[in-house]
Order: C-alpha cells, then structure tokens, then sequence
C-alpha cells in the first residue's frame, strides 16, 4: 500500500487493517503447527519462538523507533502482559493434551466476549448495541465453520479437564487486549511489543527449561523448523506488533472479534496446503463472520 494513501485512514481503520493481517497470520499457525506438534515439546517450540521472534522486534525497534530508556520505565508492565501471553500459550498447549481440537475451538470463540468484559473492567469501553449484535452473529458464524456445518457434531462437544484448562487461557488471552492500552505509557507498538517479548521469553523458559534441555535439536525434521520460523517471524513477532498496534486505535471486544475469522482463514490455509475443500454449507459461516466484521466497521 502507498505509504501516502496509508496516511489518508483513519486510526480506527488502520487498526481493523492490521486486524485482518493479525487474523491470517495466525490461521497459518495452527496448519502448520498440527504438522509439526508429534515432533518437538510445545513448551520448548513456544519459548524458542518467544526468543526469535523477540530478537527480530527488537531489531525493528532499534532500527525504526529505538529503544529511548523512558519505555524501560515500569518494567513491571511488560512482566504483567508477558505472563498472560505467555499463560495463554502453555494452556493452550496443556489443554490440547486431552481436548479435542475442535471443542478446544469452539471455547476460544468466547475470547471476544470475554474482552468485552475486560474492556469495561480495565477500561470503562462500552458494548453498544450493534457490537453485541455483530459479537453473536462473529461467534455463531465461527462455530459454524469450526465444525463444518455440522449440527450433530455440535451436539456432541464433550467440555472436559482439557477445554477447563484451555478457556483460562482464553481468559488471559481476553485480558491481554485491553491491559495494553492500560498500560501503554506513549510507547510505540513495536518497543512495547519488545518489553512483552522478553518477559514472555524468560516466562515461559524457566517453566520450559526441563523440556528444552531433554529435546535433542539437530534431530529434528524439516517441518519443525519450517514452523518455528513461521510462527516466530509471522505469528510471533509480526501478529504481536499488529495487535499492539490495532488495541491502541480500537475498543478491545472489536479487537478480539478479529478471531472469528481465524476458522475462516484456516480453511484457506487447508485448501492451500492439502487441497481439502468445505462443504458448502461452511461458507454460510464465512458469510456471518464478514456480516459482523461488516457490523464492526460502520462507527
């Protein structure tokens, strides 16, 4: 996009465009991960791609913005966001033990909900009416591509210890959103996204430190290493700098409605990578969750 014709949107539109990127980035994450999840230690993948990934913000920063000490004021801020990003991600992983993907999918459509609820709480952003609306028609349109138009299989979603563990992940998730706003003192996207980084890796190695010294590194397949360079590079460090950014240009319920498209983009992912088509009673979904983005967009 011309840098000229950027400068002519508005922040709020600035922000639903980096959403949109944030949603197909991390889409890429879970068709890839599900190819490399048999081999490596989630602990371990997620704590190395904390590190590469923060190595390359940290880089972006120092180049663009810098790093001025003034962001070093109130350390304990980056701590707070790194532990509940960092939370999200070992539950995630921990719940995945023994829940079924897409019970575990369909619990992480009450994230936008639940930062609704954290958006009032931290910030005293309000619900309208039309928000709401377009947060019920995101949710069920998600749910609906999440189990592929299938209503017997609806029926049957069994809510275990795993999707227990897995939905207070979602509530940290739900948090995250709009403590960073809270918390923001001026700092530019991509330094404040640095300081969460690195509390998050030194987080997350001390609770992975076990699994990363027992994986044995150089035995590992070529898909491992194909993920973790794109989860580090795209849905680590160019996902956490976009959602940084938009949070600071949108209320967080409107943030966080971004993940009702993740199912949709997922299905790309998968026509792009396995060449496996949806039925078409899916794309009704896909219609729902762009009728509610549709919702979003108009202030």
């Amino acid at each position: 996009m011309n840098p000229g014709i950027f400068r002519t949107i508005s922040p709020p539109a600035r922000g639903h465009l980096a959403m949109l990127a944030f949603s197909a980035l991390v889409a890429g994450s879970f068709s890839l991960g599900a190819l490399a999840a048999p081999y490596v230690d989630p602990g371990a993948l997620s704590a190395l791609r904390f590190l590469l990934a923060g190595l390359l913000v940290g880089i972006a920063a120092l180049v663009t913005t810098g790093l001025p000490r003034s962001a070093w004021v109130a350390p304990w801020r980056y701590g707070v966001l790194g532990a509940l990003l960092a939370s999200y991600f070992v539950l995630m992983f921990e719940g995945l033990k023994t829940a079924q993907p897409v019970s575990a999918a369909a619990v992480f459509t009450l994230t936008p909900l639940m930062a609704a609820g954290f958006g009032w709480l931290f910030l005293r952003q309000k619900l309208t009416s039309r928000m709401a609306l377009a947060l019920a028609i995101g949710a069920a349109g998600a749910v609906w591509v999440i189990f592929r138009a299938d209503l017997a299989a609806l029926m049957n979603v069994h809510i275990g210890p795993g999707e227990a563990i897995y939905f207070w992940g979602c509530v940290a998730h739900a948090a995250y959103t709009p403590l960073v706003r809270r918390l923001n003192r001026g700092e530019p996207a991509v330094v404040f996204t640095f300081g969460m980084m690195v509390a998050g890796t030194c987080l997350l190695t001390l609770w992975s430190w076990p699994a990363i010294r027992a994986t044995d590194w150089t035995a590992l397949p070529g898909i491992v290493w194909v993920t973790l360079v794109y989860v580090a590079v795209a849905a680590s460090a160019m996902t956490f700098v976009l959602l940084q950014y938009a949070t600071l240009r949108l209320p967080a319920a409107k943030v966080m409605a971004y993940t009702y498209l993740v199912p949709s983009w997922v299905i790309l992912w998968e026509i792009g990578l396995h060449r496996t088509f949806p039925a078409g009673l899916v794309l009704i979904g896909v219609a729902m969750t762009a009728l509610a983005l549709w919702l979003l967009l108009k202030d």
